[in-house]
């Protein structure tokens, strides 16, 4: 990894001069100490550290290091941390539009296409209009994205939409959870961090977790003997955020260094949990532990019908909401997802 990110930010930063004091950046994450995500965002944000000549460093802070992991846009506005990499969905109760925006539940097909949309298709200009809308003048946006389509947790066979019927669903908070909950299940909003316990306890059935890797990194599938790949839902939406202040106070090849590595991080860990997954349910499919559960093409259309009535009902919550959907099928029908 380190190899690539170095030849992508050597072609396009321009190194910054040396300086006598390090500014190190305290950006909290989603993800709890030891997963496949936090100890790859640790060792590719090192890079930051290289490409400013010392002039910053990236402190990555696991989930709850500093606040509650619905807390951390607050404290990035008010300057208790410079930034955060969190999922958007986590914040739908300050506004609908975080729900559109944070995970569009059975919409786009690929992560590459809902990581374009965020990068390159207006994503990410939407997510910065909806701050500036709710918190003007405290953050600003590098970036977001997702790193890999999420792959079902469970401790029992969900086969199709039926068998979601009254099963205990761990769900991010919003959109998600509507969309479960009108499947016929029952969800709750757990932070990932909980989720193992959660799943031991039968505090839940399932979960909409992580990534397949993540998933298996944090121990998931010696529970949950029936995970769904590929994920049948949630491509969770992580956005990449510094407190305003802070960025403005940067010089112009910092916040180059910044966007630039924003861009190759997540690209390079969309690539490798991708490849990372693919390689662990081939050894899973050996070891005939896990039963692993692909779900038909009839059930996946039944769950999407489901899935976009609820995002229209949601659009119609407020005005960003409605802009946030627009924004997405925008994009959408212009790379020929939707009609």
């Amino acid at each position: 990894m380190k190899k690539l990110l170095t030849g992508v930010l050597a072609s396009a930063l321009v190194m910054t001069a040396a300086v006598a004091d390090a500014k190190t950046l305290k950006f909290q994450i989603s993800s709890k100490s030891g997963d496949w995500a936090y100890n790859y965002l640790t060792e590719g944000w090192k890079q930051l550290d290289v490409v400013t000549d010392g002039g910053l460093k990236m402190d990555v802070l696991a989930t709850k290091a500093v606040v509650p992991h619905r807390e951390t846009i607050d404290a990035v506005a008010n300057g208790i941390l410079d930034g955060d990499m969190n999922a958007i969905a986590y914040f739908a109760g300050r506004d609908p539009a975080f729900a559109i925006m944070g995970d569009l539940i059975a919409g786009y097909d690929t992560p590459d296409q809902y990581a374009e949309y965020c990068m390159n298709g207006g994503g990410k200009e939407m997510l910065q209009k909806i701050y500036d809308t709710l918190m003007p003048n405290k953050i600003h946006v590098l970036g977001c994205g997702p790193y890999g389509k999420e792959a079902f947790v469970s401790t029992v066979p969900i086969r199709g939409v039926a068998d979601l019927k009254g099963l205990k669903i761990r769900s991010p908070e919003g959109l998600a959870a509507d969309v479960f909950r009108r499947a016929g299940a029952s969800p709750s909003s757990i932070p990932f961090s909980e989720v193992y316990t959660s799943l031991e306890k039968g505090i839940v059935d399932a979960a909409d977790a992580s990534v397949y890797i993540n998933n298996h990194a944090s121990g998931m599938h010696k529970i949950a003997k029936y995970p769904l790949y590929p994920g049948i839902h949630s491509m969770a939406n992580l956005q990449t955020i510094i407190n305003k202040s802070v960025w403005d106070k940067m010089s112009k090849p910092e916040q180059a260094a910044m966007e630039t590595l924003t861009y190759s991080v997540w690209s390079s860990m969309l690539r490798d949990s991708r490849l990372d997954g693919l390689d662990q349910v081939a050894k899973d499919k050996a070891a005939g532990d896990l039963e692993i559960i692909d779900w038909s093409t009839v059930e996946r259309k039944k769950f999407r019908e489901i899935a976009v009535a609820a995002w229209y009902d949601f659009a119609g919550k407020s005005p960003l909401a409605k802009e946030a959907l627009d924004s997405n099928l925008s994009y959408m029908r212009k790379i020929g997802l939707i009609d």
